[in-house]
């Protein structure tokens, strides 16, 4: 339960200043982010469209479905894992605050740095076991078990891309304090 604003939610965006690469990589990340959201936000609608369809086509006309409920739930993972970096520019993944108000600030500061390391550490090891997922299956030619047969590089493909991009995030959010630049 919240009774008021959280200290750490508070502060400003985590911005880097001036021109230096940590600056311009946290830049190049929000337009990156900025372009996901929109073709995630399509993404979803479409998934919307082709579950309905599937649902309509079933029941009026009694129609298989071959490929629709394999379709969406790419898009939905695709959606899912692509804009984590931009839910995590945000702060929006979950996070404990039950001690961020006993906390001082220094201390808030020190604990947010440290959950975004041991963050970092964990998505870096996924992402890597994400690209071997996706090249052993783009390699090996794998496709999913169903009817229609899409290839499964697409799906963790999108997953290792995903987590690649939470990571670059992340290292943001651990670099930015170290250079001087404000951090949310």
């Amino acid at each position: 339960m919240m009774h008021g604003p959280v200290a750490d939610q508070a502060e400003a965006a985590s911005t880097a200043a001036g021109s230096t690469p940590v600056a311009m990589l946290g830049r190049a990340l929000s337009v990156c982010n900025n372009i996901i959201v929109v073709f995630a936000a399509l993404a979803l609608i479409a998934a919307c469209v082709i579950l309905s369809y599937s649902v309509l086509g079933r029941a009026l006309f009694h129609s298989p479905n071959y490929w629709q409920d394999e379709a969406a739930v790419f898009l939905l993972v695709g959606a899912t894992f692509m804009t984590s970096a931009y839910v995590q520019s945000q702060r929006g993944h979950v996070s404990i605050e039950a001690f961020v108000g006993l906390l001082s600030a220094r201390a808030n500061s020190i604990r947010l740095w440290l959950v975004d390391v041991a963050s970092f550490a964990f998505c870096t090891f996924f992402a890597w076991k994400s690209w071997t997922l996706a090249h052993e299956a783009y390699v090996d030619g794998q496709v999913s078990n169903s009817m229609w047969s899409p290839p499964l590089a697409i799906p963790y493909g999108l997953m290792a891309l995903g987590m690649t991009l939470l990571c670059v995030q992340l290292l943001l959010q651990i670099l930015i304090p170290l250079t001087g630049g404000a951090r949310r």
